[in-house]
């Protein structure tokens, strides 16, 4: 966006792809971290971005885009004690592409809206290997007009931006999708696990559902990518998809909507999250399936309790 000075907060796994396309576009941006190192190493890699001591050097700022992991955080960071609202000018625009609270992103909305600031909601889709080839799906949140001011740097890091209403609707429609990824990742792990103990090859019923009317997103790149090779390094943890689990049902409830399915897959995914490794990856949700199970779909169940 020429002539418009941009501000990022939140270099972590989305947030370094996402900011390096930006990069990679011409855009100029002014970085931030919580984590020193983090951003040092940013900067090394990519020289054309210039470092931010703190929240205050974005003042000048037109747009600052944040990649943070949850509303505490983002709240903090805009509207804490020396936070962006302190400092921003009247006209600027936040743009949050992490997953929030959709509720608590319109209170910062309003919030930021009383000091002159727009917030648009546009979180993301695709993981970090899409993240880096700019191939992301963005849901966006916000005025038409707001959203159009900061299309173009969007679009910079995306194959698809969909403008599905106003502030917050991003963060509902990001974890509903989430939701439902994590029903499909849930769904596969027990129909491999039930051919596995049948006797079918799970490299050779995956097949199966990839050209069946089985197949889902977690069948056609999680399966594929990270569970049948064991890496498990998909780059989203099961901690992070937990939290936008919890952010969907909390919004069924909200909405007075029953989710006997999601509530089902909510707690599977939380029992998961409890028994694994701190930090550990998303895709690692089917070893604590094969725990119970009591088998693993590579047939190595000592492997499986490593």
């Amino acid at each position: 966006m020429p002539g418009r000075r941009v501000g990022f907060v939140g270099l972590g796994a989305m947030g370094t792809p996402i900011a390096a396309n930006f990069l990679a576009a011409g855009q100029s941006l002014l970085v931030h971290d919580a984590d020193p190192d983090g951003q040092a190493r940013f900067m090394l890699a990519h020289p054309g971005a210039v470092g931010a001591p703190g929240l205050s050097a974005f003042a000048d700022c037109d747009v600052v885009v944040l990649v943070l992991p949850n509303s505490d955080i983002v709240d903090r960071v805009v509207t804490g004690d020396g936070g962006l609202l302190a400092h921003l000018n009247r006209g600027a625009v936040i743009v949050d592409m992490g997953s929030s609270v959709p509720a608590r992103t319109r209170a910062l909305s309003e919030v930021a809206a009383a000091a002159g600031v727009a917030v648009v909601d546009a979180p993301v889709s695709g993981g970090v290997a899409r993240a880096r080839d700019a191939d992301l799906a963005v849901m966006a949140g916000g005025g038409d007009e707001t959203l159009a001011s900061v299309r173009p740097l969007i679009d910079a890091t995306a194959r698809e931006v969909i403008h599905v209403g106003p502030v917050g609707a991003g963060h509902a429609a990001k974890a509903l999708n989430n939701l439902l990824a994590a029903n499909g990742f849930v769904a596969a792990a027990e129909a491999l696990l039930v051919g596995r103990r049948f006797g079918i090859d799970p490299a050779t019923l995956l097949a199966v559902f990839n050209a069946g009317s089985g197949r889902n997103q977690a069948t056609e790149t999680k399966y594929e990518k990270f569970v049948l090779p064991r890496t498990f390094d998909s780059g989203f943890t099961a901690a992070l998809m937990r939290k936008d689990i919890g952010i969907a049902l909390d919004l069924a409830r909200t909405e007075g909507v029953q989710t006997r399915v999601g509530d089902t897959v909510g707690a599977v995914w939380n029992d998961a999250v409890e028994t694994l490794d701190a930090g550990a990856d998303q895709t690692e949700v089917v070893r604590h399936l094969e725990r119970l199970s009591g088998f693993a779909l590579d047939g190595d169940l000592a492997a499986t309790l490593r």
